[in-house]
């Protein structure tokens, strides 16, 4: 099994960044796609970043320009590096690993950071 584990969400004007992070622990046998989501309230979990197993990228098209996925294979962590925030970013943050473990692949998901631009 993987458990996933966000950090780094809090409030921030508009303008500002953030960086958070998701550490992974348990076994992980393959890689697929490690990713980012986010939901606001009252709206549908979004897909916001993706990198794959071979460091390919893809981003929402609302966030291209200002947010990068980046993983650090000997840490078992993925980070989202959000710049030019605002306040329609504003949602929980969600890391979702799609990796296989024992059995096959499959999403595991942490359990969400608070992101929130306001001034």
């Amino acid at each position: 099994q993987v458990q996933l584990v966000e950090s780094g969400g809090g409030s921030v004007q508009p303008g500002g960044s953030l960086r958070l992070s998701c550490a992974a622990s348990g076994t992980i046998l393959s890689i697929f796609t490690l990713n980012w989501y986010r939901q606001a309230p009252g709206k549908e979990r979004e897909l916001v970043a993706t990198i794959t197993s071979g460091s390919a990228t893809k981003y929402l098209d609302s966030v291209k320009g200002r947010f990068t996925i980046s993983r650090d294979n000997a840490k078992n962590m993925i980070y989202l590096q959000m710049d030019s925030l605002k306040p329609e970013d504003t949602a929980v943050y969600y890391c979702n690993y799609f990796v296989q473990s024992y059995g096959g692949p499959r999403d595991y998901w942490g359990k969400g950071t608070q992101v929130t631009v306001s001034s």
